[in-house]
């Protein structure tokens, strides 16, 4: 079967990107906190207090130590190890596959897709759970987020519920039709040898 272009296959585009915007966010933001802290570059760590600042981002904050003691985030770090583990392989390899236009890349793409949307929920019911500061300088022995900095995180934190549950839809429907189309291979075969008996 010839290799349909990415431009033709606007899920498969979609998919493709969101990989590769992926690649350099797990590993200048997400999993820094699994990291050493003599092997940080210091951009990254002046990058991480910015975005923290800006935004709030109370999971990101909490696995940085940002709050002291990061034991109440231990079960987000267990998400990281999940990202930097699974998932960032599954970036590199979904991205070349749907380069190449490759089915065989389908069930693995739906593990992730599954997997990637129920951590993700967690952490959006957490963002959302987050109390809210009338001003966030304010809030120094509670985690507080304003108004605005809610909005920022929902409109980071929903993409990455929405792409990899629209992905395991799509994948779960694509593997579905490659097994009906084995299993009606599977018929005539069949049915040409008794045929041929």
């Amino acid at each position: 079967m010839a290799r349909r272009p990415l431009k033709s296959r606007p899920l498969d585009l979609i998919y493709f990107t969101f990989f590769l915007i992926h690649i350099p966010a797990t590993l200048l933001i997400d999993v820094q906190a699994l990291y050493p802290q003599s092997l940080v570059p210091e951009f990254t760590k002046k990058f991480i207090s910015f975005y923290v600042s800006m935004s709030g981002d109370p999971l990101i904050a909490g696995a940085n130590h940002f709050y002291g003691s990061d034991h109440v985030f231990t079960w987000f770090r267990s998400f990281l190890w999940l990202e930097i583990l699974f998932q960032f392989p599954v970036f590199v390899l979904g991205a070349r596959a749907l380069w190449k236009d490759s089915p065989a890349i389908y069930l693995l793409l739906l593990v992730y897709g599954a997997s990637t949307a129920t951590t993700t929920l967690p952490c959006l019911t957490t963002v959302l759970a987050v109390p809210t500061a009338e001003d966030a300088r304010a809030a120094v022995t509670t985690v507080a987020v304003t108004d605005a900095q809610r909005l920022l995180l929902l409109s980071s934190y929903v993409p990455f519920l929405l792409v990899p549950l629209i992905m395991t839809l799509d994948m779960a429907w694509r593997v579905s039709k490659m097994i009906d189309l084995t299993k009606d291979n599977r018929t005539s075969a069949a049915v040409r040898i008794k045929r041929d008996d």
